[in-house]
């Protein structure tokens, strides 16, 4: 008898999946503000997204990110500064800007952030995706979120 190690195996991954929230939003803010900005990323690159689930009785479920989100806080010039890394290095990215609170739907939110220079943008979060490194990178000096 034979066993498959790769199925025990710890699972690494080369990508990173991180969001940084600014620390001074209430906590339904930060939950909306997360889910909003890592839906996304598997718009974009779809590789993040792993298989369909289901479960014993063979009913499916939608597939979800293949890896962990690693959720990151910081000041809200943190917040500027990781938005600026992540676009110095082309990393795929989502936008959340305190504006957003205030509308009601995408077409809404589409145009309160076309409204605003990328360096004036009033960043309440940002989600990237990209290379370990990378992503490491651009969230030097964040904590990761209580």
């Amino acid at each position: 008898m034979t066993t498959d190690t790769t199925q025990s195996a710890p699972v690494r991954f080369d990508t990173k999946i991180a969001v940084i929230l600014r620390e001074d939003l209430e906590t339904w803010q930060r939950l909306n503000v997360t889910a909003f900005l890592v839906s996304g990323l598997g718009t974009q690159d779809p590789e993040v997204i792993g298989e369909p689930y289901a479960d014993a009785d063979g009913t499916p479920y939608l597939p979800m990110f293949r890896q962990p989100v690693m959720v990151f806080e910081g000041t809200k010039e943190a917040v500027t500064a990781a938005h600026g890394r992540a676009l110095s290095r082309a990393l795929p990215r989502a936008v959340f800007t305190s504006d957003l609170f205030a509308t009601g739907n995408d077409r809404d939110n589409r145009a309160a952030v076309r409204a605003v220079p990328g360096d004036q943008l009033d960043l309440v979060g940002v989600a990237v995706y990209g290379p370990r490194n990378a992503v490491d990178k651009v969230m030097k000096g964040a904590r990761m979120h209580p």
